[in-house]
Parts: structure tokens; C-alpha cells; sequence
């Protein structure tokens, strides 16, 4: 489990990963490119596991800078 959140780099290869991402969705319709990406995010968020630690990841995500493709979701709460 991790103890904090890390905001460091520590990738070891990002070009690479991001190389093997794009892979990953080739050939893929969007509605499978969509349902990876959330398997995706879903493991990675097992392997995380500290729920405080993807909390901040959460926030981190949609407070990033950049334009959403239509408006942003409204959180059910």
C-alpha cells in the first residue's frame, strides 16, 4: 500500500509507455478503446490501493490544465 502521494515523476520509461498505450488501442472501435482505458485505470488503481492516494489522483486528473472535449461531468454524489 502506499504511504503518500507522490507528486515526483517516476516513470522509468514514459515515452515508452505511452508508445505501448497507443499500441494498445490500435485497431480497437472507441467503446473498446473506452472499456480499456477503464480496465486500465482500474487495475492501476488496485495496484495503488491507499483509497486517500486515489482521492488525490482524482482531483489531480480533472484539475490538470487542458480543454474537455464537451463539458466535464457532474460528480453524482
Amino acid at each position: 500500500m502506499t504511504t503518500g502521494f507522490q507528486t515526483t515523476a517516476r516513470f522509468q520509461d514514459a515515452d515508452g509507455f505511452y508508445e505501448q498505450l497507443l499500441d494498445a488501442h490500435l485497431g480497437l472501435t472507441r467503446e473498446q478503446s473506452e472499456l480499456l482505458n477503464a480496465r486500465l485505470v482500474l487495475t492501476l488503481a488496485n495496484q495503488i490501493g491507499d483509497a486517500q492516494v486515489l482521492a488525490q489522483c482524482l482531483a489531480l486528473a480533472r484539475d490538470l490544465p487542458g480543454e474537455w472535449p464537451d463539458e466535464p461531468p457532474t460528480p453524482a454524489r
